[in-house]
């Protein structure tokens, strides 16, 4: 076998199965997709069930609608840029080096499998798992493999199924394939045809001078072509990881379950992708676009990297229902971004900890119900407030703690939210204070110790602070903190010494 080896990926009708790969609930169907301006648009790409209909590229779309039970769907850039890196992402885990010969509607991938025997095996199972893993995807394709470029290109691109050419029987491959294989101008198939020449072996039983003196000298590669023994020099593209799906709907899309329907084909598409990596996704965010050019965005953060589909979804249910788009949905775009998942070795004795895809969906719930401000880790922030604090998101650490061994210690058990009292002064000291009806004796009090700050906002304080012991009528005795506000000159009970 020849030092160098091809395999060609070809996807034929790619704008329509860009717009299928993720409506499954279309792909049984009759599909056309059309394009051009208002009231010109023509049948561009269509699937083969379109075909059995009687469709065919070029009709207008009164002609495709004239047809009973076809779909007719609108062609999306934004789509097929998507499905295109979904479809190289795939060739990519057979072979880094990859160039693109794609034309028109038909998507087209040669990769260099040279050397790649001891990995994925013979050329033949190479290119069955090829398939498979293009069909998993959502495309159907045609694959050639050849140790001549340009012989696999043309195999592939019009054979289809699985084609393994031998080294040396590329001319006996090819010459039965239709001239128009080829890229020729109209002027020379008019040429052709005149001659009677409509197969690349009749093309390559002409002589190579007297073809030359009547076409010129592009007629000699034509030739060498048919001949199945070009030489080319492989350029390479280097694709950009990045996990994003897009769709854009045919009409604005106002019911949530319609919208998670494809979410959840689009979700499935970025976990299978994540996952031939050996990654999770480590957070899932939602660009939707809305009728009026209006925006919403919507951010998902699971508390530890995950590749569970259900889970993922329903946290994405959970979040529309507590954010819900405010107009009809025109576009939906998923970007997941990668992470891996934590393992963590428990010890043998050590309780068993609830999932972190169950405490995930319990947080999600609420915040639906107490809002997003409520749920979280409490995080003290870098201020000489007492007790001032924010909420962040919950995340899991995958580092198992030991409790160290610690000496006892005075705990202060804050009241949640403060509770109001009123305070008896002697010589500006607190002596007594009263709850309602019920009044308390200050024994002994400490302070006052100030503070103050912020006082360049509406947010400035000025407090002073006082650790009182504390008898009531029945002779209980407890420790506590009074705070003075001093900017409202109201006294609150802060919190419990125990």
């Amino acid at each position: 076998m020849s030092s160098e080896l091809y395999a060609c990926v070809c996807a034929v009708e790619f704008p329509a199965q860009a717009l299928l790969r993720l409506r499954t609930d279309l792909q049984a169907q009759p599909v056309a997709v059309l394009d051009g301006p208002a009231l010109e648009e023509i049948v561009c790409s269509l699937n083969r069930h379109a075909v059995q209909r009687g469709a065919a590229l070029g009709m207008t779309r009164l002609e495709a609608e004239g047809i009973g039970g076809l779909q007719l769907l609108s062609r999306s850039v934004e789509v097929e840029t998507a499905a295109h890196a979904v479809l190289l992402e795939c060739a990519a885990k057979f072979s880094p080096r990859i160039e693109e010969v794609s034309h028109r509607t038909v998507c087209t991938l040669v990769l260099d499998i040279t050397g790649t025997e001891l990995l994925f095996g013979p050329p033949v199972k190479l290119a069955a798992r090829l398939r498979d893993e293009m069909a998993a995807a959502g495309f159907r394709v045609s694959i050639a493999v050849s140790a001549n470029f340009h012989a696999t290109r043309i195999k592939a691109t019009t054979t289809r199924g699985i084609t393994i050419i031998p080294a040396g029987e590329e001319a006996r491959v090819l010459e039965k394939l239709p001239i128009a294989s080829l890229v020729l101008t109209e002027e020379h198939k008019e040429t052709f045809a005149l001659w009677g020449i409509r197969t690349l072996g009749e093309l390559a039983a002409l002589p190579e001078v007297e073809l030359v003196k009547r076409l010129g000298a592009v007629a000699s590669d034509w030739r060498t072509l048919a001949h199945g023994v070009a030489r080319h020099t492989f350029q390479p593209i280097e694709p950009e990881f990045a996990l994003k799906e897009f769709y854009d709907f045919e009409t604005p899309v106002e019911q949530l379950d319609s919208l998670l329907f494809i979410g959840a084909r689009m979700i499935d598409c970025l976990v299978a992708r994540a996952a031939g990596r050996a990654l999770s996704l480590a957070s899932l965010t939602a660009d939707m676009e809305l009728e009026g050019r209006r925006f919403h965005h919507l951010a998902i953060h699971p508390a530890v990297p995950t590749v569970d589909r259900k889970f993922l979804l329903k946290l994405l249910q959970l979040e529309m229902g507590v954010h819900p788009p405010l107009a009809a949905v025109v576009s939906l775009t998923l970007t997941a971004e990668a992470g891996r998942s934590n393992k963590m070795q428990l010890g043998l004795f050590a309780p068993q900890t609830p999932e972190p895809s169950r405490l995930d969906v319990t947080l999600a719930r609420l915040k639906a119900i107490v809002g997003e401000d409520r749920v979280g880790t409490p995080v003290l922030e870098d201020t000489h407030r007492p007790g001032s604090f924010r909420m962040e998101g919950f995340v899991v650490d995958a580092k198992p703690s030991t409790p160290e061994a610690k000496c006892p210690r005075m705990a202060l058990r804050r009241v949640r939210p403060p509770h109001p009292i009123q305070v008896s002064l002697h010589a500006m000291k607190p002596v007594a204070f009263r709850d309602g009806d019920n009044r308390f004796d200050i024994v002994t009090a400490y302070g006052p110790w100030r503070t103050s700050g912020c006082w360049w906002s509406q947010d400035r304080w000025d407090t002073e602070e006082w650790d009182a012991l504390v008898s009531s009528r029945s002779g209980e005795a407890f420790d506590c903190l009074l705070v003075q506000d001093r900017l409202r000159d109201e006294w609150w009970l802060e919190a419990f010494y125990d």
